[in-house]
């Protein structure tokens, strides 16, 4: 797909993994159902975990692998987008694969994947449930791509399936209401495979379990509530939940804000209704939710006496979550926004909370966004209304530039969207493969 620029962004992994593959979004299980088929159904060879939802499913998803691999088991992870490289997207036991035998699976899998006339998601998702399998993984974490009931990824069996929440995003896609974009997201349902979820909606609640009744899934839901005695700091989160199987549990996630107190409840839920054989004990639990790595997420960075704050925010619910993160931590100031945003999201409802909260913005375009889903920064500043300065930089290497200088001894907030963060990731000379997480340069 034709992007802003090749340079220096560009993963030249991602051509060399797959023939020409189809554009945009394709619906429907057929063909990746097809491709693994003639593949031997590799995504049978293990056992898996399913974790849809609007916002935080790469969150759970990576802090219940983390656990699983304390647990011993070997253990393969599936997100999405990824920041830097297409090899995040797939990791075992907290590793990326290497790259000359991922580049050996997928020739292996190149027949089946061009037979089938893949799109670039569906290919990715393919490739990953084939490499899984291929490097002898015991239990696989997938994380939804988009939606649920029609995401290539509902091709699976899972052990457990949970969605994170509801919220307004893909309208163009799944739906212009909640309850429509909820009918997709549990779409993803299994007869007979237990349900959680930590929406907090009544009439979406009641939506799911409606659904997790049709198809005999037990359904149960994480209560905010439920959680207590939250702290969040620039290093960690921390909370306090109680089990039915471990009883109170005292947990520390390294992934920060209030909203990952709750995306940690939930995966101890989904840990939870495992059954015996793949339960972890308590101490694994502990120690699992303590480790997980999932960058890009209010990641702050301090480099070279400024503060870094790098979320992938992407709607309006996400920016909501930055915004209350931002209140709950002392940050140094000024406090400078440097704003990526994809045209087809809803800008106008993203960055007024944002720009609330910073002494300037500088608004650019998403380099490795592609062109016909870049938004115009330009019309973006005119239209929205603010009491802070805002600047139109459209080049992103010399927005970055400006907004660490303004920032000085300050904060530095890149925001907006995967293809914002992926590359001042970049520019900042940070790895998300490098397993660093929550370490401050």
């Amino acid at each position: 797909m034709e992007r802003l620029t090749d340079d220096p962004f560009a993963d030249p992994l991602s051509g060399r993994l797959f023939p020409v593959l189809a554009t945009g979004v394709q619906w429907g299980l057929e063909r990746t159902e097809r491709a693994l088929a003639s593949l031997g159904d590799p995504h049978r060879a293990y056992a898996t975990v399913h974790v849809g939802g609007t916002n935080g499913k790469g969150s759970v998803t990576s802090t219940v692998g983390s656990v699983m691999q304390r647990a011993g088991r070997r253990t393969g992870v599936y997100t999405s987008p990824h920041l830097c490289s297409i090899r995040e997207r797939m990791l075992i036991d907290g590793a990326a694969i290497d790259e000359e035998r991922l580049l050996a699976w997928a020739d292996e899998a190149a027949a089946a994947i061009a037979d089938n006339g893949l799109s670039f998601f569906e290919a990715v998702t393919v490739l990953a449930m084939y490499a899984f399998a291929k490097e002898g993984v015991e239990m696989g974490v997938m994380e939804v791509g988009l939606g649920g009931r029609l995401d290539s990824t509902n091709v699976i069996h899972p052990e457990v399936t949970a969605i994170t929440n509801v919220a307004m995003d893909h309208a163009e896609y799944l739906g212009n209401t909640l309850e429509a974009i909820a009918r997709e997201k549990v779409g993803i349902a299994k007869r007979g495979v237990p349900l959680v979820s930590a929406e907090s909606a009544p009439e979406i609640l009641a939506l799911m379990r409606d659904r997790a009744a049709a198809v005999d899934a037990p359904f149960s839901h994480v209560d905010e509530g439920s959680i207590r005695d939250v702290s969040v700091t620039r290093e960690a989160t921390q909370l306090t939940v109680t089990s039915p199987v471990w009883g109170d549990l005292s947990l520390t996630t390294p992934l920060v804000g209030r909203h990952q107190a709750v995306n940690a409840a939930l995966a101890v839920a989904i840990l939870e209704r495992l059954d015996d054989a793949w339960r972890p004990t308590r101490d694994v639990v502990l120690e699992g939710v303590a480790s997980v790595v999932h960058p890009g997420r209010d990641e702050i960075r301090v480099i070279e006496g400024c503060t870094f704050l790098l979320d992938v925010a992407h709607n309006t619910a996400g920016v909501v979550s930055l915004v209350d993160t931002i209140d709950r931590l002392e940050l140094p100031r000024p406090l400078v926004a440097l704003v990526g945003v994809l045209g087809d999201k809803d800008w106008r409802s993203m960055l007024p909370p944002l720009l609330s909260r910073t002494d300037a913005a500088y608004l650019t375009r998403p380099p490795t966004a592609p062109l016909e889903r870049q938004w115009d920064p330009m019309a973006a500043a005119d239209l929205v209304d603010s009491i802070t300065l805002v600047r139109v930089v459209p080049d992103f290497a010399e927005a970055l530039e400006r907004a660490r200088r303004r920032a000085g001894g300050g904060t530095v907030v890149v925001t907006g969207s995967a293809h914002s963060v992926g590359p001042a990731m970049t520019l900042l000379g940070l790895d998300p493969l490098a397993g660093q997480g929550r370490l401050r340069g």
